[in-house]
C-alpha cells in the first residue's frame, strides 16, 4: 500500500487544498520578501532620525546599511541549517509553526526596539533582526518541501513556483504598506514647522511599517498549523505507511479504497528504493554530492548578483529620483523610494515569477535556469558599458534594460534554485540539502550586500560616501560574469526533474547499490 500512496500522489488531479497549500506555504515566502524589502524606506526614515550631517544629508553610514543587511542574512543562514535538520529530523509539520511564531515575534520585536537613543535603538532592532532571519531561514527549507511533497509529478513545479511567487506579492505589499503610512505621516505633520514632532512622528512610521508586515503571516498560523504532515515523510521516513493513507484521504478528498485503485492502474510502479545510508557519509556523497555542489553552488552565485543588484537601484534609478531630496520631509523621501521599487516588482518581478509559474513544467527547471542566468548576464554587462558611457544620462530606455536584469532573475534561477533542492534528494535529506543549499544562498547574499556596495562606492576628500562610475561599471560587469559561471555550472552539473516523481530521483542515484538487498529493504519498509 505505501507504493500506491506515493503513486496517488504523482497522479492525483489538482484540487482545491493544493491552491489551499500554496497559499499557507507561500505566506512565509510573503513575510520573507516584506521583511527584507522595506528595509530601504527604513532606512531613510532611520537616517533622518538619527543621522545628519551639518550639510543636513541625513545618510547613514555605508558601515551601519551593511551590519543592518548581514546581521539578517546571517540568521537566515542559520534558519535555513537548522531548520532544514530538524524538518528531517522531527517532521516538516512539528517545526513548520515554529518558524512561522519566530517570524511573527520577531517582526513585531523589530517595532518595538528598546528605547530612543541611536545606539540603544540600532542594537536592539540588529538583534531582531537576526531573530527574523532566522525564521525567515526556516520557513524556505519547509515551505519548498512541504510544497514538493504535497503536489503531483505533472505539476509540481508550477506548485512550488506558485509559493515562491508570493515574494513578488510581499514587495508589492510592503511597498504599498509604506506609501500609505508614509503619506498618511506626511499630511498629519505638514502642517507643523516642529522639527521635534516630524523625528517623532517618523520614528512611529517606520515601526508601523515593519510591525505591519507581521499581520498577514500571524492570520495563517492557524491553517499551517491544521496542515497534515506530508505523506511522503510519514511513509517513507517514519515508515507509517497507515497514517500516510489517512493524511492522504483528506489532502486529496478521496477514501482509502480510492488511492488503492488509483494507484492500482498507474502504470508508475517501481520500487522506491530507501536511502540507508547517513547524511554526509561515502554513500551520500557518491549519489548526491554532485546534486548538493550544483544546488548550493547555482544559489550562491545566484544570490551574489540578485542582493548586490538590489542595492544597486539607487544609484542605478538615480535620475529617475527627486534631486532636491534634502528639501523633502522623511515621508516624502520614503515615499519616493517604495513608490519606484512598486513600479520595479509589478512591470518586472511579479511577471517573471509568473512566467515560470506558468512554463516551467513545459520547458524544465534546468532550461530556464540556464538561459535566465544568460541573459541576465548580457543584460548586466549592456547595463555597466552604458553605465559608464553616460553616467549622468539616463532615460526610460535604460531604466526598462535594467528591469528586465529582475525579470530574468525571476523567470531564472532566482525560482529554480528554490525549486530544484526539493526535488533531487530523498525524503530523509531533502529539507535539510534545501537549507544546506540556501545557507550557501545567503552567504553568496552578504558577499554582494557588502562587498559590492563597498566595491561601488569611495571616499571623497570630505570623507562622505559617494558613488564611483568607474567602480559602479566594474561591479556590473563582474556580476555578469558570475551569472555566466552560474550558468556554466547549471549546463554541467544539474540535472533535469520535470515531470519525474520525487522517488525516480534516488532510484537513479541508488542504480549501482546491491539491488538485490535494497530491494528487499524497500519492499519491508512499503508494505503493510
Amino acid at each position: 500500500m505505501g507504493l500506491k500512496v506515493l503513486s496517488a500522489l504523482d497522479t492525483a488531479k489538482t484540487q482545491y487544498y493544493h491552491f489551499k497549500a500554496i497559499i499557507i506555504a507561500g505566506m512565509g515566502l510573503f513575510s520573507d520578501a516584506y521583511d527584507l524589502f522595506c528595509i530601504a524606506p527604513v532606512t531613510i526614515l532611520l537616517g533622518r532620525i538619527y543621522y545628519s550631517d551639518h550639510n543636513h544629508k541625513f545618510q547613514i553610514p555605508a558601515v551601519v546599511v551593511s551590519a543592518m543587511v548581514a546581521v539578517a542574512l546571517l540568521g537566515t543562514a542559520l534558519g535555513q541549517l537548522v531548520f532544514g535538520l530538524l524538518g528531517d529530523r522531527i517532521g516538516r509539520k512539528r517545526v513548520y509553526g515554529f518558524a512561522l511564531i519566530l517570524m511573527v515575534l520577531s517582526s513585531f520585536g523589530c517595532g518595538f526596539s528598546i528605547c530612543r537613543s541611536k545606539t540603544c535603538v540600532l542594537l536592539s532592532f540588529g538583534f531582531f533582526r537576526f531573530l527574523l532571519g532566522v525564521g525567515i531561514g526556516g520557513d524556505y527549507p519547509l515551505s519548498a518541501t512541504i510544497m514538493s511533497e504535497y503536489a503531483n509529478k505533472r505539476t509540481r513545479g508550477a506548485f512550488i513556483a506558485a509559493v515562491f511567487s508570493m515574494q513578488g506579492i510581499g514587495i508589492l505589499f510592503s511597498s504599498m504598506v509604506t506609501m500609505t503610512v508614509c503619506a498618511v505621516f506626511d499630511k498629519a505633520t505638514n502642517a507643523s514647522k516642529d522639527h521635534h514632532s516630524h523625528t517623532m512622528a517618523a520614528d512611529l512610521a517606520w515601526r508601523i511599517i515593519l510591525m505591519l508586515g507581521a499581520v498577514p503571516a500571524a492570520i495563517t498560523f492557524y491553517w499551517r498549523m491544521k496542515m497534515p504532515e506530508t505523506a511522503r515523510y510519514t511513509a517513507l521516513v517514519e515508515h507509517n505507511v497507515v497514517q500516510a493513507t489517512k493524511d492522504m484521504e483528506t489532502v486529496l478528498d478521496v477514501n482509502m479504497n480510492q488511492i488503492m485503485d488509483d494507484a492500482s492502474s498507474s502504470s508508475s510502479q517501481t520500487p522506491t528504493l530507501p536511502s540507508t545510508y547517513p547524511l554526509f557519509s561515502k554513500q551520500f556523497l557518491h549519489h548526491h554530492g554532485r546534486d548538493l555542489f550544483s544546488c548550493a553552488a547555482t544559489w550562491f552565485l545566484l544570490d551574489v548578483v540578485f542582493y548586490s543588484n538590489n542595492l544597486f537601484q539607487s544609484n542605478i534609478y538615480k535620475s529617475f529620483l527627486p534631486s532636491d531630496k534634502e528639501k523633502m520631509s522623511a515621508f516624502r523621501d520614503a515615499y519616493t523610494v517604495a513608490r519606484l521599487q512598486a513600479i520595479i516588482t509589478v512591470c518586472a518581478a511579479i511577471p517573471g515569477y509568473w512566467a515560470t509559474v506558468l512554463l516551467i513544467d513545459r520547458v524544465g527547471r534546468r532550461n530556464i535556469q540556464m538561459m535566465g542566468f544568460t541573459v541576465m548576464a548580457a543584460f548586466l554587462f549592456a547595463v555597466g558599458v552604458l553605465h559608464n558611457a553616460h553616467p549622468g544620462d539616463k532615460n526610460m530606455g535604460f531604466m526598462f534594460l535594467y528591469g528586465l536584469t529582475f525579470f530574468f532573475s525571476n523567470f531564472g534561477p532566482n525560482t529554480t534554485t528554490f525549486i530544484v533542492p526539493a526535488e533531487l534528494f530523498p525524503a530523509r535529506f531533502r529539507a535539510t540539502c534545501h537549507g544546506i543549499s540556501g545557507a550557501a544562498g545567503k552567504v553568496g547574499a552578504i558577499i554582494g550586500s557588502i562587498a559590492f556596495l563597498w566595491a561601488s562606492q569611495d571616499k571623497d576628500k570630505s570623507d562622505r560616501t559617494v558613488d564611483k562610475g568607474i567602480g559602479m561599471t566594474g561591479s556590473l560587469v563582474i556580476l555578469g560574469v558570475i551569472s555566466l559561471v552560474g550558468a556554466v555550472i547549471t549546463f554541467l552539473f544539474t540535472p533535469e526533474t520535470m515531470g519525474r516523481s520525487l522517488e525516480d530521483n534516488e532510484i537513479d542515484n541508488n542504480a549501482n547499490l546491491n539491488n538485490e538487498a535494497n530491494g528487499l529493504v524497500g519492499l519491508k519498509c512499503l508494505s503493510c
